[in-house]
């Protein structure tokens, strides 16, 4: 009796986490000499000693306490608890399974698993839970909706639906009542119809619970949209109606209502959004969306009067409300010779037209033209041009927040990273507490690789007493980490990059654990539209553009490693030692002293910061006894540069592009980058027919086909079925062609793209050495033909002629460097070089540039 009531008394102690007190009474009872051995009290002595940190007694104390009692469920149950809290997720489910084969009706450990099953996506196993749990209370809501849920998510939407349906029958929710937890449930039923392509069932469904419905306005987007799937195109336009007297700046309002109205005509078209415009003179939509559809006259007459009303109100937005218009060359022409009009009369008579009369345009009205024209001919690659405008901006009004701001952007377009970070340090001086432009400030230093300086920046916002990248971590700051990482990999500071592309890593793991708490708390409250969203979000969170680049820098560092593996420092210094003079040497050794004093001081400083957070943090935790994991392990930059396989480290980054970026072509590229040098050729195989699949013609992905094709040829030992399938697979791509005239006829299909024919030419020296100067001529050309002329394609092409691609050739660089300098004369990638720096500046700039372009074709 007293064992079950110390064992009760310690099992709520843990549950209110109350831990030392839960300590005291397993005490109690393992003091006895009785029960000094009793499984279930140190399986839950263990439990609390993991609450308080202790892991390595926890899991001591755990299995001592199964061994000495396996065939209790509590022990068991126990077991998987330690597991979980250690993120070991499948270990967890096994423990859980085992304890249920003890105990099968035990509620809270059916509950347990079903929350691993369905964090694991183990829906088929979550399905089966969910219906013990139905069984064993049928009373319960989360019952019903558990596994509901269960069959939504494996797509049986008929069984999901007749499950909500019966459990609503149970809700005794009067009609004129409005209940929020009963709404969310309709349209959670909605949801479901909707997705089973439903559409006439849904429609009735959401007209006759409508007035039960909290959120009004999903109804109607409800109704429109089912109306339009069924054909009933009079009642959904006038849905759509409604809804844009509701919200006249919702551009998908307006598409249904094109939908639902049909119009045939140009003209039919213009005048639905008229009449819209006439109803809501102050939307600016109905103005906008005409001028994607427009053309020649009409399109001058709209693009006219909406750029007038803007400049003279002074919208800074404007050019990007019309960027999406840039892929019309016609648009953009027109758009020009408007702009550029209103400039030169502004200038002269302060009106839009000097064949006009009426009341003159402020001072303003200049200033916002001469910014609009900065934009459009740095989006048209005109950047002289654009530095010319934005300097008469700024010589006319200097404390403008937005002229600094794009005066940085054209140096970033044009790869003068040190000066874009200079200006875009001058914008934020003008308002030093604008944490928008203090972040664009810090992130222009990271791309000029200025990392101390971007620390320093972001430091202004960040809490006091720790460093801001310590700061930017716990807030997962990820736009700093992934930029920190690529100036760290540019700098060749690899330890240091890799830190920070491990922690954005953690960071997508935490998001994914922080799941774990909203199984149960949204069946609770009922929030089951937002919980399904939540579960297909976290399926493809790794899709996100900063885990792209994160897993992308990690993978290029490790393929670098791999290919250079770093030498031990101590090594290299004594190397380095035996060529030097005795006063060298001992100027060198003083450097090394005074470096390793100071080194010593930094560690010094961290370590006493680290035990003063983890003192609060003790501190913290023992006030108010909360449930801890243990501390995580340490990232150390220079043991992750000194990986032991730096290919095994990279797969470990891949895994998850080539399961969710998998139609991204990079994702395959780098693939076969790591394959590569594993020599596995069946791999090397799907990621170049993977790449093939989405773009066959992409210069990069040519690279890798001739590259592979020639090893493949070069080994002549491989095994008969996997030579067999090699042979099978490669000849669908080259269709019979030897190398040479598949690289032929590469080029020729692609006359007019500098990286087609730099990738092309790559190829042709690599294929016969004694073609280099051919391949250089074909690799430098840049006549008028070239669509792509670019800063960054003109220094893709100036680095590869830099780094061995084309063999040693100094005359034929420096010639085209001069020839690009004339093209693009503030590019500093093309300037005249004056010491060895300027050339790495040069490779520096373009791989930020890559990088730019990577983040924003995501």
């Amino acid at each position: 009796m007293e064992k079950r009531n110390g064992f009760q008394l310690a099992k709520k102690c843990y549950e209110q986490k109350q831990y030392k007190n839960g300590l005291k009474f397993c005490k109690m009872i393992l003091s006895n000499p009785k029960f000094a051995e009793h499984g279930e009290t140190l399986a839950m002595k263990g439990l609390t000693l993991n609450c308080l940190g202790k892991k390595e007694d926890a899991y001591e104390f755990v299995r001592k306490g199964l061994r000495n009692d396996v065939k209790s469920h509590v022990c068991w149950h126990v077991y998987g608890l330690l597991q979980r809290s250690d993120k070991k997720y499948d270990e967890a489910i096994k423990c859980y399974r085992n304890a249920l084969k003890l105990d099968k009706d035990n509620l809270q450990i059916l509950r347990d698993l079903s929350l691993l099953q369905i964090q694991m996506r183990d829906l088929e196993g979550y399905r089966e839970t969910r219906y013990q749990l139905l069984q064993l209370r049928p009373t319960q809501r989360a019952s019903w909706i558990g596994y509901a849920i269960a069959y939504h998510l494996l797509k049986d939407y008929d069984m999901a639906l007749k499950l909500l349906e019966e459990f609503r029958k149970t809700q005794q929710i009067p009609p004129n009542k409005i209940d929020y937890e009963y709404s969310e449930l309709i349209l959670y039923q909605n949801q479901v119809m909707r997705e089973a392509d439903l559409f006439r069932e849904s429609l009735e469904h959401i007209e006759t619970y409508e007035k039960q419905i909290c959120d009004k306005l999903m109804v109607e987007e409800i109704k429109g949209e089912m109306l339009l799937k069924l054909g009933r195109l009079k009642e959904a336009s006038e849905v759509y109606r409604e809804l844009i007297d509701r919200n006249a700046e919702n551009w998908h309002y307006y598409e249904g209502l094109e939908r639902a109205l049909q119009p045939r005509t140009l003209e039919d078209r213009l005048q639905v959004y008229e009449e819209i415009s006439k109803r809501h003179p102050r939307a600016v939509s109905p103005r906008r969306l005409p001028l994607n559809f427009v053309t020649g006259e009409k399109f001058r007459e709209l693009m006219d009067k909406w750029l007038r009303v803007n400049f003279s109100k002074g919208c800074p937005p404007l050019f990007t409300t019309l960027k999406s218009l840039y892929y019309n060359t016609e648009k953009v022409s027109t758009i020009q010779e408007l702009v550029t009009g209103y400039e030169a009369s502004l200038k002269t008579c302060d009106l839009f037209s000097p064949y006009e009369n009426g009341e003159r345009e402020p001072p303003t009205t200049l200033l916002w033209v001469r910014y609009f024209l900065a934009q459009h001919f740095d989006k048209l690659g005109q950047f002289s041009v654009a530095l010319d405008y934005i300097n008469s901006a700024i010589a006319s009004t200097p404390t403008l927040i937005e002229l600094f701001y794009l005066k940085a952007r054209i140096y970033k377009h044009l790869g003068n990273l040190t000066e874009a970070a200079r200006w875009m340090d001058e914008a934020q001086s003008l308002d030093t507490a604008d944490r928008f432009v203090n972040s664009k400030c810090a992130q222009y230093m990271l791309r000029a690789n200025m990392v101390k300086e971007a620390e320093e920046m972001c430091s202004k916002f960040t809490r006091e007493g720790t460093s801001a990248m310590e700061n930017l971590n716990e807030m997962q700051g990820m736009w700093f980490q992934t930029e920190c990482a690529l100036a760290f990999q540019r700098l060749g500071k690899y330890g240091e990059a890799l830190k920070k592309c491990h922690e954005v890593e953690r960071h997508f793991f935490e998001i994914t654990d922080d799941q774990f708490d909203f199984h149960t708390y949204c069946m609770r409250k009922m929030t089951l539209r937002a919980y399904v969203d939540l579960l297909r979000l976290e399926d493809v969170l790794r899709k996100h553009a900063f885990y792209f680049k994160a897993a992308w820098a990690a993978i290029e560092i490790y393929l670098k490693l791999h290919d250079s593996p770093l030498a031990n420092e101590s090594k290299e210094q004594e190397v380095n030692s035996e060529n030097l003079s005795a006063k060298e040497l001992k100027k060198l050794l003083s450097k090394q002293r005074r470096a390793q004093k100071k080194a010593k001081l930094e560690e010094e400083r961290k370590h006493a910061e680290r035990e003063r957070q983890q003192k609060n943090q003790k501190k913290k935790r023992d006030e108010e006894e909360e449930e801890t994991s243990g501390p995580k392990e340490e990232l150390v930059p220079e043991k992750l540069e000194r990986a032991d396989n730096p290919l095994e480290e990279a797969i470990k980054f891949l895994i998850p592009l080539k399961n969710l970026a998998a139609d991204h072509i990079d994702t395959h590229l780098l693939a076969f980058e790591i394959y590569f040098r594993k020599g596995k050729f069946l791999l090397m195989l799907q990621s170049v027919k993977r790449a093939f699949a989405i773009d066959s013609n992409n210069p990069g992905l040519h690279e890798c086909l001739i590259r592979f094709s020639k090893c493949v040829s070069d080994h002549s030992n491989l095994s008969e079925v996997v030579n067999k399938v090699l042979t099978q697979e490669m000849q669908k791509i080259f269709i019979s062609k030897d190398l040479e005239s598949f690289n032929e006829e590469f080029l020729k299909r692609n006359p007019t793209s500098i990286q087609h024919q730099l990738s092309g030419a790559k190829m042709m020296s690599f294929l016969d050495s004694s073609r280099q100067e051919k391949a250089i001529a074909i690799a430098t050309r840049a006549d008028g033909t070239m669509r792509d002329k670019n800063v960054k394609t003109l220094t893709k092409v100036l680095e590869s002629l830099r780094d061995g691609s084309f063999g040693t050739c100094h005359a034929q660089t420096n010639e085209y460097r001069l020839a690009c300098h004339k093209l693009f004369p503030l590019a500093p990638a093309f300037m005249p070089l004056t010491n060895e720096d300027d050339g790495c500046f040069a490779s520096v700039n373009h791989t930020a540039l890559n990088h730019e372009v990577l983040s924003n074709e995501i």
